[in-house]
């Protein structure tokens, strides 16, 4: 087997706060080939921006605590210097943060934005770097990008701004691009357009991806393996096909039965997971979901592990077992349809 692109092992985040320690990662460990793309689904709070800033070391909180390793390329992130980490941000690994306009600088043209990554990293004169900065800006789809260049951020749309932070994520050919939401606040067509360019540059560049969303629909078009993380923990992970056609966990149940389908029946309404994500700073004792969990029952008390059940690499945390999860699933992703039975 090949050493993966990207791997975390046991990876924890912890915050001291006034209230307690927040425990925002608990132990998560994931891998990254090359070229694949990984999926990263969620509710908000559920840990998976936090996961992968980690990553990238950009939490410098002095109240935060770290546990665990990051490998890429068989290297330790976790034991580098900030100054050491520098190298690998951008050149290595790229990011597309969140929210454009925050994590673009608002005082500094975008081609300068560009052109800065580029000559930290590469070599490089002034020229060069504006040359490579219009050259991506027009990949990424930015209209008269000679003339747009030195456009400041405010002057851009909220599409046009992302297709910004994607030329400057790619600017020195990372080899894994982490997008963390990236089609939030983005209308529908607009959404297409920047996951259709994500598209493009993982087959022209061979880049891995790691696609942080909330939206089940994004990762069934775009994610070869996908993570489900709830309360800091990852409670499934396997292929997009298993996790569509042969979900393991009640909480993927749920994300899976809030989605309309098209080859199935009309319902009423969607269905939605009841209760609310637990607070990190008092988690329950044992599985966390239980309380919001139709199938609870008494051994849910205990922690369930994150294990191969099946022995087909697909991973849950649930101690149903796998019999018992076919007689329940489908009246939990599509009530409707066991109430149409005779």
């Amino acid at each position: 087997m090949t050493t993966p692109l990207l791997e975390i092992r046991d990876l924890k985040v912890s915050f001291r706060t006034d209230d307690g320690v927040v425990q925002a990662v608990d132990g998560v460990s994931a891998t990254l080939n090359e070229g694949e793309t990984l999926g990263i689904v969620g509710e908000s709070g559920s840990g998976k921006s936090v996961t992968m800033m980690s990553v990238m070391r950009l939490i410098t909180d002095p109240n935060a605590k770290f546990e665990g390793e990051v490998l890429y390329k068989g290297t330790n992130l976790m034991a580098m210097s900030q100054d050491e980490i520098r190298s690998i941000r951008g050149a290595g690994i790229g990011m597309i943060f969140q929210d454009p306009m925050t994590s673009l600088n608002p005082v500094y043209k975008v081609g300068w934005q560009i052109e800065e990554q580029i000559r930290e990293h590469e070599k490089v004169s002034r020229k060069a770097a504006r040359d490579r900065a219009i050259e991506l800006l027009t990949s990424v789809g930015i209209p008269n990008a000679r003339e747009r260049v030195d456009a400041y951020p405010h002057q851009f749309s909220g599409g046009m701004r992302q297709r910004v932070m994607i030329a400057m994520a790619v600017s020195c050919s990372p080899d894994v691009l982490i997008a963390d939401e990236p089609t939030t606040a983005l209308d529908v067509t607009i959404q297409a357009q920047i996951l259709n360019l994500i598209k493009k540059l993982r087959e022209d560049f061979g880049t891995a991806v790691v696609l942080i969303t909330h939206d089940m629909g994004v990762v069934a078009d775009m994610a070869d393996r996908i993570a489900v993380m709830y309360a800091g923990k990852i409670v499934e992970q396997g292929t997009q096909r298993e996790l569509f056609y042969d979900p393991q966990h009640p909480y993927t149940w749920g994300l899976l039965g809030s989605i309309a389908r098209l080859d199935r029946p009309r319902p009423r309404r969607l269905a939605a997971i009841p209760g609310l994500p637990p607070s990190l700073l008092h988690l329950p004792p044992g599985c966390a979901f239980a309380d919001r969990c139709p199938h609870r029952f008494d051994r849910c008390a205990e922690q369930p592990a994150l294990l191969d059940r099946g022995g087909d690499g697909h991973l849950d945390a649930c101690h149903l077992t796998r019999q018992e999860k076919q007689d329940v699933r489908d009246a939990t992703i599509h009530p409707e349809l066991v109430e149409e039975r005779p």
